[in-house]
């Protein structure tokens, strides 16, 4: 899969999506550009994949990505479980319209 590089190293792209994701988890929704929440939106939907199933190996990898324990915890205790019955689609994007400074689109990603 080909990921949008965003104008940024890879290593600050990976902790910059790692620490949108925790704050999506954290805070249920996040403001942030169109491309952006695009790319969140797949390493959020995979991490809540990996929260369904509930095992030890799912829990590593998670905290591979997510960055606060407290998070980690309340991913795989209250946000896993809730979407047991649902195959996929876990977040949305609604769409707020341009950025004022850069007119960039901006966008709320918020989970179901």
């Amino acid at each position: 899969m080909r990921q949008r590089k965003l104008g940024r190293r890879s290593d600050h792209r990976r902790a910059m999506f790692e620490n949108m994701v925790t704050s999506l988890f954290k805070h249920g929704k996040i403001e942030t550009t169109e491309t952006k929440a695009k790319e969140i939106k797949s390493l959020a939907e995979k991490m809540i994949t990996l929260a369904k199933d509930g095992s030890l190996h799912s829990r590593r990898q998670a905290a591979k990505v997510i960055t606060e324990k407290e998070v980690l915890k309340e991913l795989f205790d209250e946000i896993g479980p809730r979407y047991n019955d649902r195959e996929g689609g876990y977040t949305r994007i609604y769409k707020l319209g341009p950025r004022r400074g850069d007119a960039a689109p901006m966008v709320i990603l918020e989970l179901v």
